[in-house]
C-alpha cells in the first residue's frame, strides 16, 4: 500500500465512529475528543469481525471542518444549504492474509494468488439541504490516490429527534459505485487473473444502507456518550464475488465511545 494512503487511512480510523455526529451544525471553532471501540462484521470470506479501539477527534470551524472520514471547506454555508469541497478516506481495503484460506478455497480461490486491496483517498463535493422534515445530502467522490480510479455518488436522508437531552438521528441512503471502484474491492484483479484466479467483475452497483446514531450527555453538558449502528446491504453483484462469505448479505458496524466538547 502507498505509505501516504496508509497514513491518511489510519488517521481516518481515529474519527470513524463520529462521522454521523459531525453532520449536524455546531458552534464555530468547536473541538471534541474522546475514545471508543468500533466493531465491523466483515463480508469477506473468513475475515470475521474487526475490533478497533479508537480515539475520537472532531473539529468544526467557521470555514473548515473535520468530520469522521472526511475533512473539507465550506464553499457556501447558510441555514438551509451547505456546499462543501471535501477529502475523504476510503477504508474498504483488506490484506489477503486476513481472509480465511479454507473459506476462499471453498469459493474456488487460492489465497496465495490474491493481492491486497488498498485503502484510498477520495476528493469531491457534498451538498446538504436542511428542512423541518430532515436533511438531504448529495455527495460525489472520485479516487485521487491511484487506488481504484473509481468514483461514487451517494444520496442520504436523515432526521433527528431530541428526547430530553438525548439526540437520536436516523438515516437512510444509497451509494452508486462505478465499475472501477466496485471491481477493485469486490472483483478479481487482472493481475490475479494472470496468476490463475477465475475472472470476476461485478461492474457498477448500488449499495443501500440504514443507520441510527445516538448522543447522550453525561453529568455536565461537555461530556457525551456516542453510539452508531449502521447496516450496508450488498447487492447480488457483490455477494456473488468469490471473495465474499456466501451467507453474508451485508456489512454491519457498531461503534460506541465517550467524547468531551471544548
Amino acid at each position: 500500500m502507498n505509505p501516504t494512503v496508509r497514513m491518511l487511512s489510519k488517521l481516518a480510523i481515529l474519527v470513524l465512529p463520529i462521522s454521523a455526529f459531525g453532520q449536524s451544525s455546531s458552534s464555530p471553532d468547536e473541538w471534541s475528543i474522546g475514545a471508543g471501540t468500533a466493531l465491523t462484521v466483515s463480508p469477506y470470506a473468513g475475515e470475521g469481525t474487526r475490533v478497533q479501539p479508537i480515539p475520537l477527534i472532531r473539529y468544526e470551524g467557521e470555514h473548515v471542518f473535520l468530520r469522521g472520514l472526511s475533512a473539507g471547506v465550506h464553499l457556501h454555508d447558510s441555514d438551509r444549504l451547505t456546499f462543501d469541497a471535501i477529502l475523504s478516506a476510503r477504508l474498504d481495503g483488506f490484506d489477503r492474509s486476513d481472509l480465511g484460506r479454507a473459506e476462499l478455497r471453498d469459493n474456488g480461490v487460492n489465497r496465495d494468488l490474491l493481492s491486497d486491496r488498498d485503502d484510498g483517498v477520495d476528493a469531491g463535493v457534498r451538498a446538504t439541504y436542511r428542512t423541518l422534515y430532515g436533511a438531504i445530502t448529495l455527495e460525489a467522490l472520485h479516487d485521487i490516490s491511484d487506488t481504484s480510479d473509481g468514483y461514487e455518488i451517494s444520496l442520504d436522508y436523515r432526521y433527528t429527534w431530541h428526547i430530553s437531552r438525548t439526540a437520536i438521528m436516523a438515516n437512510a441512503g444509497a451509494s452508486w459505485m462505478s465499475a472501477e471502484l466496485a471491481n477493485y474491492y469486490f472483483g478479481i484483479l487482472d493481475e490475479e487473473v494472470s496468476r490463475g484466479v477465475a475472472e470476476y467483475a461485478p461492474g457498477s452497483a448500488v449499495t443501500p444502507r440504514i443507520g441510527v446514531t445516538l448522543s447522550h450527555p453525561i453529568s455536565s453538558s461537555k461530556w457525551a456518550l456516542l453510539g452508531v449502528l449502521e447496516y450496508r446491504h450488498l447487492p447480488s453483484e457483490f455477494r456473488n464475488s468469490p471473495l465474499m462469505e456466501p451467507d453474508h448479505n451485508g456489512m454491519a458496524r457498531m461503534s460506541i465511545g465517550l467524547s468531551r466538547h471544548f
